[in-house]
């Protein structure tokens, strides 16, 4: 392939490369600064119906004032089902913890959107940026370091084109193809799990309550849906995906009650099922030479608790706020000020996620007495508490302005 001569109209402040939630929502942020911004994304965009089983995504309420502040809400919320409280539990044991947005003054603690919905969102929202540059389906098959920038070669149907930027964000993905080109490593540890993703319908209505039912064999979440429909998130042994995606959709349904009990009454449909391997993927650092990493690039994180793309939203809000304005976005201190600020966001999350799931995936006799209490503490204790809720919020990693969060 013959990689085109830039001309200088391929110099831009920042080059976004990966274009799925993560990308495009600080595509759409940095798009209503003077911020000059490409996107560059290796898939061609996705086209898909909506449907009562279709994936969901839940959005804690620190996301949804994002989202908000990047002008995108207002058009989602009409397919976001709003989660009024959450319970979690653990399957044959009394100890359980309840979390309600009445008792922090909230409307909800947080949303169930269908990803084909935030991605259709936020997709015409780049549409609609003139200043914005999308090359898709494009990818980079090498980068160039230099004292002012890095130089992209990007490779689409058309042919190819060298992209200059002062920063480069990495946004794409666990398997970054920025890390591998820079040859920074990441960490990696497998879950030896999987989760099963589907839906199922209700007898009784949920009320916009999420449950989170840990087992032994890993934690099951039914996340509200509209009407009397639920997202179903089930991890499972990898041992045992096959055998299971295998079952009848009686017998899943049949396997799935069991495990979650009859609080919701009885699961009377379940929609299509699909899964995926889950580990931990942590990059060794945040930053390289001109270059940051956020999202699953930088903590692709197991969904216990829905936090992964929470947490990457955080990302991309931080790194506006430090980005826009600025005289050089790539800026070594820059770069290194924002890591330092993400650092303590970044390990308790991921710590966090990583101990809920060693912890309760666990068979070690004794520590399903000290799970029980702990939950239980979790109930009771007003400092344990409150600072689980401010977690379950998102507001501890919200950036410095606070999108009207109380500090």
């Amino acid at each position: 392939m013959t990689v085109a001569k830039n001309p200088a109209g391929n110099f831009f402040d920042v080059a976004i490369v990966g274009g799925g939630l993560v990308g495009a929502s600080l595509a759409v942020r940095l798009a209503a600064s003077s911020l000059r911004v490409v996107l560059i994304e290796a898939a061609a965009p996705p086209i898909s119906a909506a449907a009562w089983d279709e994936r969901c995504i839940a959005l804690n309420e620190a996301s949804q004032r994002i989202l908000a502040s990047f002008g995108v809400w207002s058009a989602l919320s009409g397919e976001a089902e709003p989660i009024r409280a959450t319970h979690i539990s653990e399957k044959g044991r009394f100890g359980s913890t309840r979390f309600s947005a009445d008792e922090v003054g909230l409307p909800a603690l947080g949303y169930n959107a269908p990803l084909r919905a935030i991605g259709a969102v936020l997709s015409s929202a780049m549409a609609a940026a003139p200043k914005l540059k999308l090359l898709q389906p494009a990818r980079v098959a090498a980068l160039e370091e230099s004292a002012d920038h890095l130089s992209l070669n990007v490779e689409s149907a058309d042919g190819g084109v060298v992209i200059k930027a002062a920063l480069v964000v990495a946004a794409d993905g666990a398997q970054s193809s920025i890390r591998k080109l820079l040859g920074l490593e990441a960490t990696t540890r497998d879950y030896a799990q999987h989760a099963i993703v589907s839906a199922v319908r209700l007898s009784r209505p949920h009320q916009g309550v999420a449950y989170e039912r840990f087992t032994p064999d890993g934690p099951m979440a039914l996340i509200p849906k509209p009407d009397d429909a639920a997202s179903l998130v089930w991890t499972v042994p990898s041992a045992n995906v096959e055998s299971m995606l295998a079952w009848t959709d009686a017998e899943y349904l049949e396997a799935a009650q069991a495990t979650f009990g009859g609080r919701l009454g009885r699961f009377t449909a379940l929609g299509s099922r699909k899964s995926w391997p889950l580990s931990r993927v942590m990059n060794e650092t945040l930053v390289g030479p001109r270059t940051v990493f956020i999202g699953n690039a930088a903590q692709s994180l197991h969904p216990v608790a829905a936090q992964g793309f929470n947490l990457g939203l955080r990302d991309v809000a931080n790194l506006a706020e430090r980005i826009i304005g600025a005289a050089d976005p790539g800026a070594e201190q820059l770069l290194a000020d924002y890591a330092a600020t993400r650092r303590s966001d970044r390990e308790r999350v991921s710590g966090f996620t990583d101990l809920l799931v060693r912890a309760f995936s666990n068979r070690t006799p004794g520590l399903a007495q000290a799970r029980h209490w702990g939950l239980v503490a979790a109930d009771l204790l007003p400092p344990v508490r409150a600072a689980l809720l401010r977690q379950h919020l998102g507001h501890l990693g919200l950036p410095a302005t606070g999108l009207g969060v109380p500090r």
